[in-house]
């Protein structure tokens, strides 16, 4: 006989809801950017290493404070740092909205990565808690937030090219302000108190009281500066050449801050970035996956933004409803995820997803400036639905390869190494499609979709070796309160 299908009671769909919205804020301001570069380096004066920095500035304080948001998160509770996250995000784009050059763009750009941030991992670790009871609930909850992560970015440049047509490029970040508003007024009504780490709280009876986990300041800064300097080396890449100090320099730099930061981490007593779980194959494989997945569609999408204003001509509107059919992709196939997670575990939907975008960018490598419309339908199908189906299989291997208690830090280590993938893919291919004529940017583009099909290949192989073994599942809210009951009766 069938189980049942699990199903979402009220209460728990009311949690996914409200965490749901910082997925869509965070992922929405990826790409809702890009459609609207064009109007903002006209207006702004900026070239496109300039426009460049506008996307960068925000997923690379994204990435690079994520770490020590997951930690916080486990530290002082979740719902407080989701919280926070709303509220720093929503000032960062007022700020953004009202920017009157490029300079102050990017460094409000930064403080809404770091918004971001703080909601992502905490996001994920309050849906991990409300769910972690049910492995196949928590599978079909976890592709509904990724359904809803998903679909913001495909509708990102659709929904920029109707605002920047009614109310102008500043309206694509004074829109988060309403949603951000719904979000923490939600998350106040509906989302249980979290508590802190163990060690914060009073420990059961006969239990170890556990140390502290610190911030790392050492590894964090480590962090900051390999991540920074590398994309800034790659950004700078095109237009200074290879030879130049501050692009040569800012490699070498790269690499020694993140060899320091190895050696800082494995010997620390508090890591920021625990190497322990990168000893799980699983764990492993699904963020190297991630950070594949990223670097493709973040970069492809900065260069399809260049491709279609100014190698067809496009205005924001037009090319903003031409990416529409990405939109469709990501509904259907992140909602199907869940099932077939349930059904045949992550493995599978994680290879036929890497075939299915990977087929869809090779498709792509054949468009050039006269190709017509109808000629981008399908690869703006296949990228979607490969991804759709591949990253809520990704994300479930991430939350069932680590404890309960560092849900928050295993998902800031995903994200974070998504982040930063997107980061060096947007400077990598925009870099590749810098030129101002319609033949350079086409060359880039198609340069950039031979790349990702072959990151795409890799992440298929890799997932050929994911054996995920769940953690024993943390306790429902009944069952939480049931095993109280039973202590303070035996007492």
């Amino acid at each position: 006989m069938n189980s049942p299908k699990p199903s979402l009671s009220p209460a728990l769909g009311r949690i996914l809801a409200t965490v749901s919205v910082g997925f869509v804020v965070t992922q929405l301001d990826v790409t809702i950017v890009n459609i609207a570069l064009p109007k903002i380096g006209a207006d702004l004066h900026a070239n496109v290493a300039g426009l460049q920095w506008v996307v960068d500035a925000y997923t690379l304080a994204f990435a690079v404070l994520m770490l020590s948001a997951g930690v916080l998160g486990d530290r002082l509770g979740t719902r407080r740092m989701y919280a926070a996250g709303i509220v720093l995000f929503a000032l960062a784009s007022l700020a953004c909205g009202l920017a009157l050059d490029a300079t102050t763009l990017v460094a409000a750009r930064a403080v809404q990565g770091i918004g971001a941030a703080a909601m992502l991992p905490n996001s994920l670790a309050l849906l991990n808690r409300a769910y972690g009871h049910d492995p196949k609930l928590r599978a079909r909850a976890v592709g509904l937030w990724t359904a809803a992560g998903a679909i913001s970015i495909a509708a990102g440049p659709v929904v920029g090219g109707l605002l920047i047509a009614a109310f102008g490029w500043r309206s694509i970040f004074l829109v988060n302000l309403p949603i951000c508003a719904a979000g923490l007024f939600a998350t106040l009504l509906w989302v249980p108190r979290t508590e802190a780490a163990q060690s914060d709280s009073q420990p059961a009876a006969g239990a170890r009281t556990a140390t502290p986990r610190g911030i790392d300041p050492s590894g964090q800064c480590l962090a900051i500066v390999a991540l920074t300097a590398f994309v800034a080396a790659v950004i700078e890449w095109r237009p200074l050449g290879l030879s130049h100090p501050l692009v040569a320099g800012g490699f070498v730099l790269a690499l020694v801050a993140a060899g320091a930061f190895i050696a800082v981490e494995a010997r620390t007593e508090s890591p920021m970035l625990p190497l322990s779980l990168f000893g799980k194959r699983s764990f492993s494989v699904a963020v190297l996956f991630g950070i594949c997945v990223n670097l493709t569609y973040y970069g492809m999408v900065f260069v399809l933004s260049l491709y279609l204003q100014r190698a067809r001509g496009y205005t924001p509107l037009q090319a903003g409803l031409a990416f529409l059919p990405l939109t469709g992709g990501f509904l259907i196939s992140n909602v199907a995820s869940g099932w077939v997670v349930g059904r045949f575990g992550v493995r599978v939907p994680m290879i036929a997803g890497a075939i299915t975008a990977g087929l869809g960018y090779g498709l792509l490598h054949f468009v050039d400036a006269g190709t017509p419309l109808i000629g981008l339908l399908l690869p703006f199908l296949l990228i979607p639905s490969g991804m759709g189906l591949a990253v809520p299989a990704m994300t479930t291997a991430v939350l069932a390869s680590a404890e309960a208690k560092r849900a928050a830090t295993a998902s800031a280590v995903l994200n974070t190494a998504r982040q930063a993938g997107g980061a060096v893919g947007v400077a990598a291919f925009g870099a590749l499609a810098s030129g101002a004529a319609a033949t350079q940017i086409v060359a880039g583009m198609q340069a950039a979709t031979a790349i990702s099909v072959g990151l795409l290949a890799l992440g298929g192989v890799l997932s050929c070796f994911i054996h995920p073994q769940p953690h024993a599942s943390s306790p429902s809210p009944r069952d939480a309160d049931k095993t109280r009951i039973g202590e303070s009766q035996s007492r």
